[in-house]
C-alpha cells in the first residue's frame, strides 16, 4: 500500500502486512460530526503523531518518546538502572513544535527534536529495515540504540482502526527485537548487545479522539529458546479491529481484547493484565515510573509510563504455553486532551 489514505479521501482499515508508504493525512476528507467539510487548519490542529523507543534488559531500562500535538511539541528521555534503583529523566515541551521535526512515513526518514544542547533524534530506514535512536543531552548522556526487522525476519504489527465519529489511527508496533548500540551516562556505561538489550517501537499516527483514554502493555525477552514480545491495549485502537498481539521469534500472533486490572492511586502496585481469549494472563510488578502532568486549557495530558517485571503464561493456540518469567518490560495509563 503506497498511501494511506485512498483516493476518495477515506482511509484503508485494517491490519496490513506491511507498512503505507505514507501516511497522507492531507488528503483525508476530514468533516466535523455533522458532516461539514473542515479545512487545511482543522486537519492540521487535530492531526497528532507520536513515535517511541523503549530499551529493555535486566541491566538498564530506557524509553524515549517524540510527539506532535499540533500545538506543541513533546519530547522525554528517560534512564533507569534497576541495580541501584537511580534514574536519569529529562522532559521538553516546544510550543507549536519549533525546533522539532516529523516524518509522515513510517517506515522512512527522521522524527527530532531540538532544545538547547538536547537532541532526540528517531530515524528509519526502509532500505535496512533499521530503527535508530540516538539522544544527547546537555549533561553529557549519550544514547545510540538500533534494532532491525530484517536479520531475523519480523512481522510488525501495522493497523488502522476507526477513531470516534470522524477520526482514525495508525499505529505501527514492534517487540521482542534484540538492540545493539550504546549508552554514556551518570548511570554507567552500557554496551546493549553485552547486556543482551530487547528493543520496542511504536510509531502512531492520526485524528485520534479527542478526549481519550488507554492503557498499554509492552514486554521483550527471552523465555527458554525463544524471543517474545508483547504488545497489549485497551481503550483506542480498537474498533472493528485490535493491536493487541505477542510475536514468538518474531512470528506475530493475533490475540482478542485485554483486560487491564490495576489501582490508578497506586501504579506500582501489581497489575492483572488478561485478554479474552485466554491467551495472555500476566502480572505486572512496577519497578519505577516516569510520569508528566500537563493543563493548559486547548491540551491536557496525565501520563504514567510504569517500568517492571511480568509473569506469567502466553498460550498461543495449538502451540505449547509459553511461561513468563520476571521479563522486564512497560505499562501506561494515559489520559489526553488535545
Amino acid at each position: 500500500m503506497d498511501r494511506l489514505i485512498q483516493a476518495n479521501g477515506q482511509p484503508h482499515y485494517g491490519i496490513f502486512p506491511a507498512a503505507p508508504g505514507l501516511v497522507n493525512y492531507r488528503d483525508f476528507d476530514f468533516r466535523s460530526p455533522m458532516g461539514r467539510k473542515l479545512g487545511a487548519l482543522a486537519k492540521w490542529r487535530r492531526f497528532h503523531q507520536f513515535q517511541y523507543f523503549g530499551l529493555i534488559s535486566d541491566e538498564l531500562i530506557g524509553g524515549c518518546a517524540l510527539a506532535n500535538l499540533s500545538l506543541l511539541g513533546v519530547g522525554f528521555v528517560y534512564l533507569f538502572h534497576p541495580a541501584s534503583g537511580r534514574m536519569i529523566e529529562r522532559q521538553f515541551k516546544l510550543p507549536l513544535g519549533f525546533g522539532s521535526q516529523f516524518s509522515q512515513t513510517p517506515d522512512q526518514g527522521v522524527c527530532e527534536l531540538r532544545s538547547g544542547g538536547n537532541l532526540l533524534r528517531l530515524e528509519n530506514s526502509a532500505a535496512s529495515k533499521e530503527k535508530r535512536l540516538l539522544v544527547e543531552l546537555d549533561d553529557g548522556t549519550h544514547i545510540e540504540a538500533c534494532f532491525s526487522e530484517a536479520e531475523p525476519a519480523f512481522q510488525p504489527m501495522c493497523i488502522n482502526t476507526q477513531a470516534g465519529i470522524n477520526g482514525w489511527v495508525y499505529a505501527q508496533k514492534v517487540a521482542g527485537v534484540r538492540c545493539t548500540g550504546q549508552v554514556r551516562s551518570a548511570l554507567g556505561d552500557f554496551d546493549l548487545t553485552q547486556i543482551g538489550a530487547f528493543a520496542h517501537h511504536d510509531w502512531s499516527a492520526g485524528y485520534m479522539r479527542p478526549e481519550t483514554h488507554w492503557n498499554w502493555a509492552c514486554l521483550s525477552g527471552q523465555a527458554g529458546e525463544q524471543r517474545v514480545g508483547l504488545n497489549l491495549s485497551c481503550g483506542v485502537n480498537e474498533s472493528s479491529f485490535t493491536e493487541n498481539c505477542f510475536w514468538l521469534d518474531g512470528e506475530l500472533l493475533k490475540v482478542d481484547t485485554v483486560r487491564f486490572d490495576f489501582d490508578r492511586d497506586q501504579p506500582l502496585q501489581p497489575w492483572l493484565i488478561n485478554s479474552y481469549d485466554g491467551q495472555v494472563e500476566l502480572r505486572f510488578e512496577g519497578r519505577g515510573l516516569h510520569k508528566e502532568r500537563l493543563n493548559v486549557g486547548l491540551l491536557a495530558s496525565n501520563f504514567k509510563q510504569i517500568f517492571g517485571q511480568f509473569s506469567g503464561v502466553l498460550r498461543p493456540t495449538g502451540r505449547p504455553e509459553v511461561r513468563i518469567d520476571n521479563l522486564w518490560g512497560f505499562v501506561e495509563d494515559q489520559y489526553v486532551k488535545w
